[in-house]
């Protein structure tokens, strides 16, 4: 009899990839949650009534290289190869160049959104590549696309995030493994309820999740989550920097750590 299909999903403990995971369990797949407390993770699939035979929980932190790579070496082990490998895990903070205590929060957020990103893949890419199917996917944002006053660190990796997938696209695509970059507008989770700005075209988790099962099942390479701020992202490219500077002036900035 042939099983479900599989999705690794990094950051699964809370925000988008609690909400990824879960549309991808309604969907009829297995899940591979990787997460840091993985008490926490566990009890939550049990009370939202997950079939025990559908999941597993592996411990990880995605900062730590060999850390996130024996995750993924203990999935492919105990429940196969995935056919959808999902690196959500992120860090989105403040940060003052000014101040030199933020230079190591830059650090660690670079750690995690960025090697952390390669690393979850790491285990994945050359079994996928022999086995000529899969997909990878990216969680990057629209904060990647330009900067913005006192978010340079989270802007700056997710650019990189998009970049890089971009580059490991063209590297999959001969042996038929595809590579998805998605990028989230501002989706309603306990990160973004502390933003002090306005968000505009604000969006549920759960409707963030079901558009992104959309766009990972059709294989797109790029797609911004809501499209109204895929709309704004083409603009926004387009915009002199005078320009977007002026319309920048006065914004809120990110809180920075402990604040």
């Amino acid at each position: 009899m042939n099983q479900a299909p599989l999705v690794y999903i990094t950051g699964a403990s809370s925000g988008l990839g609690q909400a990824m995971a879960l549309e991808f369990y309604r969907q009829g797949w297995r899940l591979a949650l990787v997460a840091r407390r993985t008490e926490e993770m566990a009890r939550w699939a049990r009370e939202q009534g997950l079939e025990a035979a559908r999941w597993r929980v592996y411990c990880a932190d995605v900062s730590q290289v060999e850390s996130i790579v024996e995750a993924g070496r203990h999935c492919i082990a105990e429940q196969g190869l995935p056919d959808v490998v999902i690196a959500n895990a992120g860090i989105s903070v403040g940060m003052d160049s000014a101040i030199y205590e933020d230079l190591a929060v830059m650090q660690r957020l670079y750690a995690t959104n960025n090697i952390g990103l390669a690393a979850t893949f790491h285990p994945f890419i050359a079994p996928m590549n022999a086995r000529r199917s899969g997909s990878l996917v990216g969680i990057a944002s629209v904060a990647g696309i330009r900067g913005l006053p006192g978010h340079a660190a989270y802007c700056s990796s997710k650019a990189a995030v998009i970049s890089y997938c971009e580059s490991l696209r063209g590297e999959c695509r001969p042996f038929g493994v595809r590579v998805t970059t998605i990028a989230p507008g501002y989706i309603d989770t306990p990160l973004t309820r502390r933003n002090r700005y306005h968000m505009p075209f604000l969006m549920s988790a759960e409707s963030f999740a079901r558009a992104a099962y959309r766009s990972i099942q059709a294989g797109h390479g790029f797609r911004v989550i809501p499209w109204q701020m895929g709309m704004v992202a083409r603009v926004l490219r387009l915009l002199p920097n005078a320009l977007y500077d002026r319309l920048l002036a006065g914004r809120p900035r990110k809180h920075r750590e402990g604040e």
